[in-house]
């Protein structure tokens, strides 16, 4: 019935009357495109024929639909049908006439681009190749001849950036039809040569590219070239670079002298061949970053001077001459084609600010030198007279103050920047809205010089939205970071502007101007209680502006919620002067309430106004927002639920006196279904509620019962999840010290609840470890809160469960170990004969969890009374071999609570500790080690003097045992908070950390380690050694053939990676650095070789390293641009490994993990701008993209 239809449609389509004809192609399109359309070989002949000959209707509609027929079309016919029609277009292209020659050509390229797989690619290549390249190499007449070579070129540019790979055969007869056509006369024949070699580039082996880039720089150096001819092959120069990335970088000993050459020595006149040059230099800085390291300095001096070649314009014509063109006054025999009358010298000005900017963006370890040299250069350039240069120099210095993330703020001086001039003020604003990101508050002095400016781009008639906007978030800024004085003499000046863009009418105007009232609102008055500026003139001005918008309905969502935050900031700091309004003003705010749309911004601004110090008078509307709130609790919205139990603490801290108990029980009923551990951080803010509505003595005995019957139930169920830490775990010890101090509460019927949860139920099996943890806190708090009667009560029933049953396995046992611990840190318990013994016992246990709970407690006993109980510790580690390792947690509990707590010990306790530390460090073992290590770097902290002398001698030890103890010790002490051990550390330091070149791996181990720690927690204090430090750990990295041994089982041998846990440690080291040390890291000389090893090494290594390589990718994309190509194929591998048939689950487990890592890696580097040039990162993404398993989870990483 198809071919029916379709014999109908062929007959229309040769008819006399071309709408028939369009018509007839338009039904063809419409039938090819069904899904299951099929033809026979006839009529596929006969069709493909017609199309063909459509192509040349005199109807350039028809024509261009049978253009659209040929996609669907080529997907249909068979291998020879294709090659037939491409033959015949490929003749009309060479031979045919004129006016037929442009849809000839579009059509090869849409049958290029459509060709459905790579066998038909490949014959269509094999045929149209000898014609395309018989284009380009014959001689036609001279303006025939172009436009064939033209047309050629371009449909080769097409087929070699879809197929190159596919025609490797070839390339060498390419390369040698393309390279001369860089030298013909033809302009545009020169451009497309260029685009068409750079296609062929990045599919070229080694060998071809070599000899396509001496041929190119033998060009270069051939002085007498005419001048545009060179400026085609500098243009090559670049392409090249750009398409073949990281392997261009052998050439560039060659190209960069000779550009740099033609940069200084081009003719005056002749700027675009040293713009090209800058242009090329930019593509090296940014894709060959580590072949190009030793020219940079070179490199950064030209981008220099050209930043200001401006050879027709002096300074002193600046002030009668700001914006004209000056005209160029040039011989004729200069440049022969080249006669252009206008001053183009700005692109050379523009080049050098791109080129600066690659410099800045791909070498962050130049950063202090590019503050020195370019960035006095950048601010003088600032009053550039051309615009679009004007805004590239704000970009490049905006990329310097981006890279910068950490600079002094002395080593930068910024005085000059009140020279910009208010020309270009969008890009002023947005240097100088970053200069504030990065440097908070380096404007201190200048803010009487930029108020002008802001106020001429608030206030000028002229101004457009986009110049307001970034004027507002700037001022905004800069409120936000310097301190409120700084602004008082220009209040009046500056409050004017922004007052008044509150009534503009765009909207985005508009909210970033109400966000700027709220800055405006706390740098008026910054502190209520001191009167040190007079803010009453400005009170009722901002309050009218916000009022309007806030009264107003019919505006944007965004408008409103800035207007109603503002309002919250003025009301809560100028309630005072604001008597008569509130009662105005309060509804309305109460009215945003009940409109789901403003209502959480209502809520927030609520919290704001009840934690005011001015105690404003809310009695109008208390009432209703606490009904409104209460309703709030049962909503699904989390923020909404979240903000308004902190508005609802506020309140009643405040004016809980107004509120009244009945409505207290209300939020009891209410809060106590968000306590639950679904969301721990909802349930510490319920929980924080309940104590602020228990501790108020306003609350009548019902509130208390309510508490009993909904809340109690629920503590009890969230205390046995295993989940429960941190802000939650505080809100629930709070919760039962105030439940014991509240009325209606007996602490015998608490303690037994709370130790009944800790026992095995029905539904719910065994209680987490954890959960005990949690429980034991919660009775020590309750024991203390309610008396030391009842504590010691409490004591002497847990140490009788002990005595009873020590041999089993009890989750009774282990709770009443771990309340003794929680209950004995908090208060001395050596009124208590002899529980260091009963404790001790427990060490006899078969069962692991009781013996550590045993040592956990006997620590936290003796915290309490460390005269008594730390000798017996130390007497027992000295005498007990067989219970050391227990012995020795107890004593890291003792000195990690010390450190904690910042208490001291005595010093000859330390002596003896350290002593007996000391002695143990080379036990067989581990375990032991890591614990007297954590021991030794915990006492560094509380005496950083004696302990770290005493670890450095031990660091020349002979038992590397030793060795790998002290440099772990270190690592534990270096913390993230400051400490007196910084200081103390800081020169010696290097001394642990150079134990990365030992001979034990053990010890190179323990200082990669440490080295990954201080990168983390204290990068300052290693910033200073890593260039000594960083190829050491490089060379860490690698796999290392004397630490893999065999070892014979028997039937089979296995094989054991001993440098496995070095390696693994070292790139974490690496991923570590990356976030705190960036500007050391050479990314360039990491990548290759050591990423690359890793990312084909074994599974625990090739997971950082997918890591550190979408950190690379977001972090210095230019370095893993140039090697991208060879970072692909260990990618590739990874996603395609399948484990064998009879693995077990684990390992197919661990595999889908290793390919999800890996996608993740080449999802980054599919979001670096360039990463197209790639052909194996296409040819890759292809392959993700055809495999069903692979683009699901590539699709669901994307959405993460």
């Amino acid at each position: 019935m198809a071919n029916l239809a379709l014999t109908g449609i062929l007959e229309k389509m040769t008819g006399k009357d071309k709408d028939y004809r369009y018509m007839a192609t338009s039904d063809l399109l419409n039938e090819l495109n069904k899904e299951g359309f099929k033809l026979d070989v006839d009529l596929e002949a006969k069709l493909s024929n017609i199309v063909i000959q459509q192509l040349d209707d005199a109807a350039g509609d028809v024509s261009g639909l049978a253009v659209k027929c040929l996609v669907p079309l080529v997907k249909k016919i068979h291998e020879q049908q294709v090659l037939e029609m491409t033959n015949k277009l490929c003749d009309k292209l060479l031979n045919g006439k004129e006016q037929n020659r442009d849809i000839a050509s579009i059509a090869v390229k849409t049958i290029v681009a459509e060709v459905p797989n790579a066998t038909v690619a490949q014959s269509v290549l094999v045929s149209i190749s000898p014609k395309l390249i018989r284009g380009i190499v014959t001689q036609h007449s001279e303006g025939m001849g172009t436009e064939i070579k033209c047309e050629c070129l371009d449909i080769l540019c097409d087929v070699l950036h879809k197929y190159g790979n596919l025609m490797a055969s070839d390339h060498e007869v390419l390369l040698s039809a393309l390279l001369p056509q860089l030298n013909t006369n033809q302009a545009s024949v020169r451009k497309k040569a260029v685009s068409c070699i750079a296609s062929l580039a990045s599919s070229l082996s080694d060998d071809l590219l070599a000899k396509a880039t001496v041929e190119i720089i033998q060009l270069l150096k051939n002085q007498t070239t005419k001048s545009e001819i060179t400026r085609t092959n500098i243009q090559m120069i670049g392409a090249l670079s750009r398409a073949v990335g990281y392997r261009f970088g052998p050439h560039l000993g060659d190209a960069v002298p000779i550009l740099i050459n033609y940069c200084n020595n081009a003719s005056e006149n002749d700027e675009e061949l040293r713009e090209y040059s800058l242009q090329a230099l930019e593509s090296f800085l940014l894709r060959c970053p580590r072949d190009i390291s030793s020219y940079c300095d070179q490199i950064l001096h030209l981008t220099l001077e050209f930043l200001s070649h401006d050879p027709n314009f002096t300074d002193n014509m600046e002030e009668d001459t700001d914006d004209e063109s000056y005209v160029e006054e040039e011989d004729d025999d200069s440049a022969n084609e080249y006669t252009d009358d206008e001053d183009v010298s700005w692109k050379v000005r523009r080049a050098a600010a791109k080129c600066l900017a690659a410099l800045i963006v791909s070498r962050p370890e130049m950063l202090s030198r590019l503050y020195e040299e370019a960035c006095p250069k950048l601010i003088d350039r600032f009053k550039e007279r051309e615009e679009n240069v004007k805004m590239d120099i704000f970009n490049t210095f905006i990329e310097l103050l981006r890279q910068t993330g950490n600079v002094t703020k002395d080593q930068t001086d910024f005085d000059e920047s009140r020279q910009v001039h208010f020309s270009s003020l969008v890009g002023a604003f947005s240097v100088l809205k970053d200069l504030v990101i990065v440097l908070p508050d380096c404007l201190a002095d200048h803010i009487g010089s930029l108020t002008p400016g802001i106020e001429k781009a608030l206030c000028d008639k002229s101004s457009t939205s986009n110049l307001k906007i970034e004027a507002l978030v700037f001022t905004r800024l800069v409120l936000a970071s310097h301190a409120p004085p700084v602004f008082h003499p220009y209040i009046k000046a500056i409050s004017a502007p922004i007052i008044s863009s509150v009534g503009e009418r765009y909207y985005k105007v508009t909210a970033e101007a109400l966000r700027v009232c709220g800055e405006l609102v706390r740098v008026v008055r910054p502190d209520i209680e001191v009167y040190d500026f007079d803010f009453k003139p400005y009170v009722h001005p901002i309050f009218a502006a916000i009022m309007s918008r806030l009264t107003n309905q019919d505006q944007d969502q965004e408008v409103k919620e800035c207007a109603i935050s503002c309002m919250g900031l003025v009301v809560s700091t100028f309630g005072d002067h604001l008597g008569a309004e509130l009662p105005s003003c309060l509804p309305v705010l109460v009215d945003r309430m009940g409109n789901e749309i403003t209502r959480l911004t209502a809520v927030k601004a609520f919290a704001v106004i009840a934690a005011s110090p001015l105690h404003i008078d809310l009695s109008c509307v208390l009432e209703h927002v606490i009904s409104e709130l209460t309703a709030f609790l049962r909503k699904a919205n989390r923020a909404l639920r979240q903000a308004t139990l902190g508005t609802l603490n506020t309140l009643i801290v405040g004016y809980g006196d107004k509120i009244g108990s009945a409505a207290y029980e209300v939020i009891v009923v209410e809060l106590s279904t968000l306590i639950s551990d679904s969301d721990l951080h909802m349930a510490a803010l319920a929980l924080e509620l309940c104590c602020t509505l228990m501790a108020d003595k306003r609350s009548g005995p019902n509130v208390g019962l309510t508490v009993r019957n909904k809340v109690l139930p629920q503590a009890l169920t969230l205390i046995r999840s295993s989940l429960l830490q941190g802000q939650a775990l505080l809100a629930l010890r709070n919760f039962f010290t105030a439940l014991v101090y509240s009325a209606n509460t007996s602490f015998d019927v608490l303690l037994d609840s709370l130790l009944s949860a800790a026992k095995p139920s029905a539904q719910t099996g065994a209680v987490a470890k954890q959960a005990l943890f949690s429980i034991a806190q919660c009775v020590a708090v309750l024991c203390l809160s309610a008396g030391d009667k009842k504590c010691s009560s409490t004591v002497n029933m847990l140490t009788d469960i002990l005595k009873a049953d020590s041999s089993t396995n009890s989750a009774k046992q282990h709770l009443s170990l771990l309340c003794l611990g929680e209950i004995g840190r908090r208060k001395d318990l050596s009124s208590h004969d002899h529980i260091e013994n009963i404790v001790i016992e427990s060490f006899q246990s078969p069962f692991e969890e009781i013996k550590s709970a045993a040592s956990y407690a006997l620590g936290n006993i003796a915290v309490g009374n460390l005269p008594r109980y730390l000798p017996f510790i130390l007497d027992k580690i000295d005498n007990q071999q067989k219970k050391q390792y227990l012995l020795l947690h107890s004593l890291k509990e003792v000195i990690v609570r010390q450190s904690v707590d910042k208490a001291e010990f005595d010093d000859s306790s330390v002596d003896k500790i350290t002593k007996l530390l000391f002695n143990h460090c080379e036990s067989d073992e581990e375990g032991v080690r890591n614990v007297v290590a954590e021991c030794l770097g915990k006492i560094a902290l509380i005496e950083p003097g004696k302990l770290v002398p005493a670890l450095k001698d031990r660091t020349s030890s002979p038992a590397a045992f030793t060795r790998a103890t002290v440099v772990i010790a270190v690592k534990y002490s270096i913390v993230e908070r400051q400490e007196k051990i910084d200081e103390i550390l800081y020169p010696e330091i290097s001394t642990f950390l150079m134990l990365i070149q030992d001979q034990d791996r053990h010890v190179r181990r323990a200082a990669v380690l440490a080295l990954s720690t201080a990168a983390h927690n204290k990068p300052n204090l290693i910033k200073s050694l890593l260039p000594e430090l960083l190829p050491l750990l490089y060379d860490q990295t690698v796999i290392k053939k004397e630490l893999i041994r065999t070892v014979d089982l028997g039937p089979f041998k296995h094989t054991v990676d001993d440098g496995l846990e070095l390696r693994k440690a070292a790139f974490e080291c690496v991923d570590t650095l990356l976030d705190s040390c960036l500007d050391q890291v050479n990314p360039s000389s990491f990548l290759v070789p050591y990423l690359l090893s890793g990312l084909d090494d074994h599974y625990d290594v090739k997971m950082p390293c997918h890591l550190i390589l979408s950190k690379l990718a977001d972090k210095c994309p230019s370095a893993v641009l140039a090697v991208l190509d060879s970072l692909v194929d260990p990618l590739h591998k990874t996603t395609n490994f399948r484990p064998k048939q009879d693995a077990v689950k684990q390992e197919v487990d661990r595999n889908e993990d290793m390919i999800r890592s890996a996608l993740r890696a080449i999802a980054s580097l599919n979001q670096i701008s360039g990463g197209d040039c790639s052909h194996k990162l296409k040819n890759l993404m292809n392959e993700i993209g055809k495999s069903k398993t692979l683009s699901e989870k590539y699709s669901s990483i994307r959405n993460e």
